[in-house]
């Protein structure tokens, strides 16, 4: 089995949430393999700056961890994904999804309409419990 480390950010601007609709329609948080030696943050705004066009980032605090296995047709073998999350606001009222990386749609939706869209449960759960975190370090910035 192939170990992947990894890491991404759960993006925040005011009450809205950043998402993803990938090549498999699944709506996911932006996130990417740790490359050469990168410290987990460092690799986590590389990923969500490239897939996301988000410039002004603003990492807040770590979110969790998630982690899932699959099955990869390419390597022909499984693969384990262990994601670490940060949580990050920005400001950015522009964006630019990255077709490349096999994206169709996203942007910032509303806590309540990502919570339905968002296709899998401990992402679900990461979005919430990060929400009300982003509020609590909102009041303590502000």
């Amino acid at each position: 089995m192939l170990i992947r480390e990894c890491s991404g950010g759960v993006v925040f601007r005011g009450d809205e949430v950043f998402l993803l609709k990938n090549e498999k329609n699944e709506w996911v948080l932006p996130k990417g393999a740790i490359r050469n030696n990168e410290l987990s943050v460092d690799a986590a705004l590389r990923r969500v700056r490239a897939e996301t066009g988000l410039k002004s980032l603003n990492v807040l605090s770590t979110a969790g961890e998630t982690s899932y296995e699959f099955y990869s047709v390419t390597r022909q073998r499984p693969v384990y994904n262990k994601i670490t999350w940060y949580l990050m606001s920005t400001d950015d009222q522009e964006f630019n999804i990255s077709t490349e990386d096999g994206f169709s749609d996203g942007g910032f939706y509303p806590i309540d309409k990502a919570l339905d869209l968002i296709t899998y449960s401990q992402d679900r759960a990461l979005v919430n419990v990060s929400y009300y975190k982003y509020k609590s370090l909102s009041k303590v910035i502000a």
